[in-house]
């Protein structure tokens, strides 16, 4: 996607010009394979950092376009929200102190954007998905202004023809609709890429699948998404959903999501997969832009293949080929999608360094890992590395169902040292980055075991608790130091209480008791006694909100004749109906107006006709605690 002249493919016209483009670039590669055009003998090695943006209050910040501006520097780039950022590192020779230098231009970007960023008052998170983001954050007024993005996610929604439904279950379970493909913005990671020649191209690409699930389950840092605890890389389930453009029907055709792990091994060449994505996926982007491939090959050029490029940057693999061109040389590589961003640029580096060194490991032990490894397997286990991390059973040759950190220690921290060191990788860095995995797994404390241990360890509301973990995932990355020696977040990190309370989103309840406006009274009833509160919000058969019982208006009604009279009152006869609301994005001080103008406990939160969340007396009760504590402790300092 770093064609910035692109449109939607448009109608059929447009479509099928742009299909002649595609394939005629797909007829250019495959002559330049054929003609040994494509570089060999040569490995390099590359990244790319994405990362969030927050401000003052830990919340998204969408600033990066002003950011940008600011640094004027090629390597940053946008991301598809403006609470994002990436940047891309230069490509290095895999060999001698390549990680280290890897990390020092890490470091060296980041401290640039930091700086950038702190003039106008945000800071930098490396996080697979932000704590402190909410669905109200993903409008399209925080899509950066950018005609590829309106244009992508014109075409996925129309592929789609409805809005896009996001399911996933963990510890806890998240069901949420929206309009837009901005669901992607939520994940952000750290992408690194390994060049390959076109005669091991397959070899490779193969291994590189294979050791995708201990690789991820040693590194997961994405275990909550709107404050809901799902996978210990959620990333992997978000993504996929987030730009899926399957609809659901009657028949039984078999269809591939674009987010896609893939269906088999490779048997000889890249061209397997380009044929396959242009066979599988419909077109979604198209560019004005059309030069002729052979055209440049004749004069000795290499060609942009821009039509191949684009199409192949519209199918999401979580190993995915890339075709480039470095000094006019064309070459490919695989680049590696799978990895989160942070927990801090060491454990990144140590997560690439962990991969690198099985990617030419297991490529010396075993020549073709086709044929000792069951590709069913494998993907499962990817799955399974995703949901449940270094807690996953995963499979590897003739061994089955086998603990995840068990066969990181004792089988693949082994193959990736012998693959670095095969490689003349200097033994410092092998040591050094090794040595973060090795501690981290031993541990059994990655960014997603951090992030639920602090959340778990944390008093207090939701939103406050995930504004503190997001404000010590901040001094701990500046810091520098391993997730595996990070201490649990602390409210301290956060800075002033306020902060965590300046939307009605923030300090919502939402895990409601409600019933349907059809149901008795008495269950109402026992509802306000069993779970000692004292509003029950009323939905009907939609699930919109239609009205609200309180405990005054319930009194009211068993004090009442009618009581005595009928025993089976609907909810709808005593409920207030048409009740007062706000919505999530509200300020809370103007939540806490509407309640004081309207004399009302209890102010429930809707987004589209549905009950999201409630605020009560009692949410604003526990502000002012923290305020009066607050208060005590610095008069008495």
């Amino acid at each position: 996607m770093g064609e910035q002249d692109v449109k939607s493919a448009g109608g059929h016209e447009a479509r099928r010009a742009f299909m002649k483009a595609l394939l005629n670039d797909l007829r250019a590669f495959e002559h330049m394979l054929e003609a040994g055009m494509i570089e060999s003998g040569v490995r390099r090695i590359g990244a790319e950092q994405e990362m969030f943006l927050v401000d003052s209050a830990w919340q998204p910040s969408a600033s990066a376009v002003q950011i940008l501006e600011a640094m004027g520097d090629p390597h940053f780039t946008t991301e598809l929200a403006q609470f994002n950022l990436e940047f891309n590192l230069d490509p290095l020779v895999f060999g001698g102190d390549c990680l280290s230098r890897m990390e020092t231009q890490l470091n060296a970007l980041l401290d640039k954007v930091r700086a950038a960023a702190s003039n106008l008052g945000t800071q930098i998170v490396l996080a697979g998905i932000l704590p402190t983001l909410r669905q109200s954050h993903l409008g399209i007024e925080n899509m950066t202004p950018n005609p590829r993005y309106y244009a992508l996610n014109d075409a996925l929604t129309s592929l789609r023809g409805s809005d896009y439904d996001l399911r996933i279950k963990g510890a806890d379970e998240i069901l949420v609709r929206h309009n837009s493909v901005m669901y992607e913005a939520c994940n952000t990671s750290f992408q690194v890429h390994f060049q390959t020649g076109p005669d091991e191209f397959a070899k490779l690409y193969n291994v590189a699948q294979a050791v995708t699930p201990p690789v991820m389950a040693a590194a997961t840092n994405s275990p909550i998404l709107f404050g809901r605890r799902l996978w210990k890389e959620t990333r992997i389930a978000l993504f996929q959903q987030a730009v899926d453009t399957r609809s659901s029907g009657s028949h039984a055709q078999e269809r591939e999501a674009r987010v896609t792990f893939g269906r088999r091994w490779l048997d000889e060449s890249v061209l397997e997969i380009f044929r396959e994505d242009i066979a599988r996926f419909r077109v979604v982007l198209s560019s004005d832009q059309s030069d002729d491939p052979f055209a440049d090959l004749a004069k000795g050029i290499a060609p942009q293949l821009r039509a191949l490029r684009l199409h192949n940057g519209t199918v999401y693999r979580w190993n995915r080929p890339c075709y480039g061109i470095l000094d006019g040389v064309p070459h490919i590589r695989i680049e590696n999608r799978v990895l989160p961003a942070g927990p801090s640029i060491l454990d990144e580096v140590a997560n690439a360094a962990f991969w690198f060194g099985l990617m030419s490991g297991v490529s010396d032990e075993y020549p073709d890992i086709a044929k000792v490894l069951d590709f069913d397997d494998v993907r499962s286990d990817f799955t399974a590395a995703a949901r449940l991390g270094l807690d996953a059973q995963l499979s590897w040759v003739e061994k089955k169902s086998v603990p995840a950190e068990e066969l990181i220690c004792k089988v693949f921290l082994p193959l990736s040292r012998e693959g670095l060191k095969s490689r003349g990788i200097d033994s410092s860095s092998i040591d050094r980055y090794l040595g973060v995995i090795e501690e981290r797994v031993d541990a059994k404390k990655t960014g997603a075991h951090w992030t639920m241990g602090s959340l778990s360890a944390l008093k207090g509301s939701l939103g406050d608790r995930l504004t503190a973990i997001t404000a010590s995932m901040v001094r701990n990355q500046k810091e520098g130091t391993p997730v595996a020696q990070w201490k649990p977040a602390c409210f301290e990190d956060s800075g002033a209480w306020r902060h965590n309370f300046l939307r009605v989103e923030q300090l919502m309840r939402t895990d409601i008791f409600t019933v349907n406006e059809e149901e008795i009274v008495d269950l109402v009833a026992n509802l306000m006694d069993w779970e000692k509160i004292r509003h029950v919000p009323v939905e009907d058969n939609q699930n919109r909100l239609v009205g609200l019982v309180s405990h005054r208006s319930l009194l009211r009604y068993l004090a009442s004749e009618r009581r005595s009279k009928d025993e089976s009152v609907p909810v709808r006869e005593i409920m207030q109906k048409n009740p007062i609301t706000t919505s999530p994005d509200a300020s809370t001080l103007e939540a806490m107006e509407v309640m004081r103008r309207a004399r009302i406990g209890c102010l429930p939160v809707v987004r589209e006709g549905h009950l999201v969340g409630l605020l009560t007396e009692r949410d604003f009760m526990e502000i002012a605690g923290q305020l009066i504590e607050e208060k005590l402790r610095e008069s008495s300092g």
